[in-house]
């Protein structure tokens, strides 16, 4: 496996969302991937060192060029989220600068991993449940309170468990009844409701819910 190359730029070239160098590397051409915000940084003529990703499939070899083994570390641990393949991982690199992309899934921001080219919401949920504590150690943080494992006993609602319930009949899923119990607990939108009050409970989370931000 290839892990690391230093090279001549002969070629930049995109192709749809996908943007490209020809690497010269001791007379061998490799054509290496790499994400927009970084391709615009190149000239041809330049040498640059990368390190690479590589990924084989019995038609297909492809390499995938990052700054740093931290990038490529992330990239590496995105893909091994079911559902997120290779094109996915580099747009999700192109979304957000790696403490960002950590950020965002350390802190279950759903939203900002959505913006991304291909990720839709159930695939940001599983990157914000599956790497929540492991890519935000690999970087050195500290885990934000998983947004994925419900509330705390002095949070919940007396109950919580009626309300839980009547979210998940409307539709919502686990995480985002956790979320919106948790931000309501947490005072996001002014003190939280009396514990044993469930209909104020339901109405802080639907109205909590129905934000572009939820």
């Amino acid at each position: 496996m290839i892990g690391w190359l230093e090279g001549l730029i002969v070629y930049k070239q995109q192709r749809g969302n996908r943007s490209q160098i020809t690497l010269s590397c001791n007379g061998v051409g490799y054509e290496v991937q790499i994400t927009q915000r970084e391709w615009l940084t190149l000239e041809n003529d330049q040498t640059i060192q990368l390190w690479i990703h590589q990924t084989i499939s019995p038609d297909n070899w492809q390499f995938f060029g990052f700054k740093s083994t931290q990038e490529r570390d992330i990239f590496r641990e995105l893909i091994s989220v079911n559902g997120v393949g290779p094109q996915a991982g580099m747009a999700l690199m192109q979304e957000c600068k790696p403490q960002e992309l950590v950020e965002a899934i350390s802190n279950g921001d759903l939203r900002r991993l959505c913006k991304a080219q291909g990720i839709g919401k159930r695939t940001a949920e599983r990157l914000a449940v599956e790497l929540r504590a492991s890519i935000a150690v690999f970087a050195g943080m500290d885990p934000a309170p998983s947004l994925a494992e419900g509330v705390s006993s002095e949070q919940m609602p007396e109950s919580g468990a009626d309300v839980e319930a009547t979210l998940s009949m409307l539709g919502y899923d686990d995480l985002e009844i956790r979320r919106a119990i948790r931000a309501i607990a947490e005072g996001s939108d002014g003190p939280p409701p009396p514990g044993d009050d469930q209909d104020a409970w339901l109405r802080g989370c639907l109205q909590w819910l129905s934000r572009d931000s939820a």
